[in-house]
């Protein structure tokens, strides 16, 4: 019997997740230059997949396209951080009440929460907290509320790397990652969402204290 070959991954869609994982560690920081011949070189391809992926990254926010400058990473400051998470603010609370009133399987959370525990790198840490957030929005029950959420979830990675950076919260943020899904196995719907609330304000109040001070003024 012949066998079937693996489908061997594009290489637009390589070049892409390589650059956004070098973003979201900060191996590319923010303002830096992306010049398509230097990645091509880097990526062993031709300048194509290169220009794909960056457009595709302009489109999710993580980079700038311009007519003068070329591609940068994009900068994060306390009115972008501001705009990500008031959308997080509004949206992801609520969609975690949602999953817990309506049962839904909580176990991807708790896999990435035990993954962040165990990552030995801020890459590696990084990735397990995207995901556990991420597992506890999914099951809302809304396809276009999880979709909504996904849209700016790079965005939040960029701002939550830039904080990290200039100031490691992680501790603080696992034992708060733990009391809101403990709250969320007890079926406590409303006080796990008052609790990711909580956790999500406090965060950017703590990394961009200029954000919060401008929300307060209006």
């Amino acid at each position: 019997m012949t066998s079937v070959p693996t489908p061997i991954p594009s290489r637009t869609q390589f070049v892409l997740e390589e650059i956004k994982r070098r973003i979201l560690t900060g191996q590319l920081t923010p303002g830096q230059a992306l010049v398509e011949t230097d990645l091509a070189a880097q990526f062993g391809v031709s300048k194509t997949p290169v220009r794909e992926a960056l457009k595709t990254l302009a489109g999710t926010g993580l980079v700038v396209m311009s007519q003068y400058k070329g591609v940068t990473v994009r900068m994060v400051d306390a009115d972008m951080a501001r705009e990500i998470y008031d959308v997080r603010l509004l949206l992801e609370p609520e969609a975690l009440r949602r999953a817990v009133r309506r049962g839904a399987s909580l176990a991807a959370a708790r896999d990435a929460l035990t993954r962040a525990d165990a990552a030995t790198d801020t890459a590696e840490r990084s990735l397990a907290n995207r995901e556990f957030h991420r597992a506890l929005y999914l099951p809302c029950g809304n396809p276009l509320l999880g979709r909504m959420l996904d849209e700016v979830r790079d965005q939040a990675a960029l701002v939550s790397a830039v904080a990290w950076a200039a100031s490691p919260s992680w501790d603080r943020e696992a034992g708060e990652h733990r009391e809101i899904l403990r709250l969320a196995l007890e079926g406590d719907a409303d006080s796990a969402a008052r609790a990711l609330h909580a956790h999500i304000a406090s965060f950017v109040e703590r990394a961009f204290p200029e954000a919060a001070d401008q929300e307060g003024q209006e």
